[in-house]
């Protein structure tokens, strides 16, 4: 019996969308959950964009908006291409249901408006839900920014029309991209082709199981050799590591299907040993219709790894070469052996409250022995010193002061070295004398901290000798540092800087003054506008790939059902049936994110020990970073796997007798 085509009012229509889009987002909930997420972020993100309050914080926060503009940008298309995918892959499931409708007398145009609705409904749900999450991550955003800064946060309601009207407008663009495309389809789709459009699966890529096995043996091999290609280093043995892994990731997911059962065929005894047979075969009969989404879902996570990594880099990066050269409230380090301080310390005398100062020279021994010694030993960078740095005792003692550290005691007859952490333990390891001015001195001990020795208090270290023992030794620098009675205000510090001009006017050249409170404040906007829009971008891109294996995942549970449903028949327990159904999880969802592993650490290890030495240390030490952004990852990771895995047990497996 068919509906009479004039019977199929809009009402009836709207009522049918409004039940089947309650009935989506309970059955695919992960995904809806990923939407209201993303609705989120963007709001989130787009409040920091259009946010007065940020950019006032420092002159480089400037550039934040450009920055999550294009972050924004990225995440989007991420975005949009999660709710094409899975409109798409809706589409495929329901098709019984959609051609069940024309078959009952629905036109095309009427199915097509009803999955369209349902959708928009779905998307207009989690849009506002996103909302009223948004405003709390922009408050959660708004305190990170701000202790970064140093400011005390206070909570205050902020509402931003821009932010809301941009973000409407990046829902309204994905939603309605993928939804077009699934309009045009119903509209041409014939019953036939809707009621077995389920049925369709991605193509196999490679035909024969030969062919298979020989692949995934080479893509295990390739894998191999990238890995070590880039562990290695360098541009080009970077460049073809990373082509290496890619071509492994989808010659391991195209062959997959293959070379498991491959390998247990030679190992019969391993194959029928617990429940390898039921997991394996179910897995390879999923994995084998969806190669190429796999090591696309596997290239996500890397790009995601790395994202992470590179602004644990940067965060690294910015704080540790501040630490070093902002240790001081106000250092001013003059170029040359002849110059006149005097500019400099009439005007900080007329506008910079001063509470300790010293005025010093850093001189040069008779030789570099403990440079030679050192560069034998560790990588070393010396730049503009060719002889080792000399600074007396009692200026030292005055910068310990100025610095903050304990007072040290030099015994006669020694010297000691101060040096950054990274070479502490090489220089503990040296135990010749140095002579100066004809006066031998024993080593006397190795004392470290932050010194301004990036360049100007040597490079990474300096021989601390008694006065006497430095008297006529050459100067390689003059240097004033100073502890104020307050921060050095922005104002000042450009008074300064205007001095400086004014000294080196025309020639090209300049001082390097630093002060404490800028250094940090330009930290703290480098962080900013690097590491919100690459954890930005991680975080959607983390989101978009767990959700589209969960959707996978979840889309099985007829069949699970059916499956466990005969097992229990067959004799099988329910506590057997959890475990093989444990086991299939993590592989499959270990397998996407193995290969990440393997290109992203070795990608990081390298982009971490790029800096010059001595800056990625401590927290921001090369292994900590790979180690925290895999941390990062899969707790992230972990919370859709378990999601998955509840909602999968609970629907699959029959109830205990």
């Amino acid at each position: 019996m068919c509906w009479p085509r004039w019977g199929v009012t809009s009402v009836t229509l709207s009522k049918l969308s409004f039940r089947n889009a309650k009935r989506q987002a309970r059955d695919y909930l992960v995904y809806f959950a990923t939407v209201v997420m993303a609705a989120a972020l963007l709001y989130a993100f787009n409040g920091l964009l259009f946010s007065q309050e940020l950019r006032t914080l420092s002159k480089s926060m400037e550039l934040l908006p450009l920055m999550l503009a294009l972050a924004s940008a990225a995440v989007v298309c991420v975005f949009g291409w999660l709710v094409a995918y899975a409109t798409k892959f809706m589409l495929l499931c329901r098709g019984r249901e959609l051609g069940t409708y024309l078959l009952i007398g629905l036109e095309n145009r009427q199915v097509s408006r009803l999955f369209f609705l349902e959708n928009l409904a779905v998307g207009g749900c989690a849009l506002l839900l996103g909302m009223a999450l948004g405003g709390l991550l922009y408050q959660a955003f708004r305190a990170i920014a701000l202790t970064l800064f140093g400011l005390p946060y206070r909570f205050a309601f902020v509402f931003s029309l821009p932010a809301l009207g941009l973000t409407a407008a990046y829902f309204a663009l994905i939603y309605l991209h993928a939804l077009r495309r699934s309009r045009k389809y119903i509209c041409k789709a014939k019953i036939h082709d809707l009621i077995y459009v389920e049925k369709q699966n991605e193509g196999v890529v490679i035909q024969t199981g030969k062919k298979r096995r020989w692949i995934f043996a080479a893509s295990i091999a390739l894998g191999v050799v990238g890995t070590f290609l880039l562990m290695v280093g360098g541009s080009l043995p970077g460049i073809a590591g990373a082509g290496c892994l890619v071509v492994f990731m989808f010659g391991i997911f195209l062959s997959f299907a293959s070379g498991v059962p491959a390998f247990f065929d030679k190992r019969p005894a391993r194959k029928y040993r617990g429940q390898n047979l039921l997991v394996f075969r179910t897995l390879t009969a999923k994995l084998a219709t969806m190669g190429v989404l796999m090591a696309v879902i596997s290239l996500i996570f890397t790009a995601t790894l790395i994202s992470e990594g590179a602004g644990l880099v940067f965060r690294g990066l910015f704080s540790g070469r501040a630490a070093e050269s902002a240790c001081f409230d106000l250092y001013v380090d003059m170029a040359g052996d002849d110059r006149d301080p005097t500019p400099y310390l009439d005007y900080i005398q007329e506008n910079i409250p001063v509470e300790q100062s010293v005025l010093y020279q850093v001189r040069l021994s008779e030789n570099g022995q403990v440079q030679d010694y050192i560069n034998s030993r560790v990588l070393y960078e010396n730049d503009g010193y060719e002889q080792d740095p000399v600074l007396r005792y009692s200026d030292y003692a005055a910068l310990r002061a100025i610095a903050g550290y304990q007072p040290v005691e030099l015994e006669e007859g020694q010297y000691l070295f101060h040096c950054m952490a990274y070479l502490e333990d090489t220089l503990k390891g040296y135990g010749q004398p140095v002579a100066l001015n004809g006066v031998t001195l024993e080593p006397g001990g190795v004392c470290t901290g932050h010194l301004a020795q990036n360049s100007g208090n040597g490079r990474g270290y300096i021989l601390v000798v008694p006065d006497e023992a430095a008297e006529g030794l050459p100067v390689h620098h003059l240097a004033y540092a100073a502890q104020t009675a307050q921060p050095v205000s922005s104002e000042a510090y450009d008074g300064l800087i205007a001095v400086m001009d004014k000294i080196w006017a025309g020639t090209g050249f300049g001082d390097e003054i630093t002060a404490k409170a800028q250094a940090e404040a330009e930290v703290a906007a480098q962080t900013a506008i690097t590491v919100f829009p690459l954890y930005y971008l991680a975080l959607a891109l983390t989101m978009t790939a767990a959700t589209i294996l969960t959707i996978q995942q979840l889309s099985e549970s007829e069949r699970y059902r059916r499956q466990f449903a005969l097992l229990q028949k067959l004799g099988m327990s329910r506590r057997e049936m959890s475990k093989a159904l444990r086991t299939q999880f993590a592989i499959y969802y270990a397998l996407p994110a193995l290969p990440p592993v393997l290109v992203g650490a070795p990608v990081l290890l390298r982009l971490a020990h790029a800096p010059e030495p001595g800056v990625m240390v401590g927290l921001s030490s090369p292994a900590v970073i790979v180690a925290s952004s895999l941390a990062v990852f899969f707790l992230i990771y972990a919370v859709y796997i378990l999601l998955a895995y509840t909602s999968l047990k609970r629907s699959v497996l029959p109830d205990k007798l």
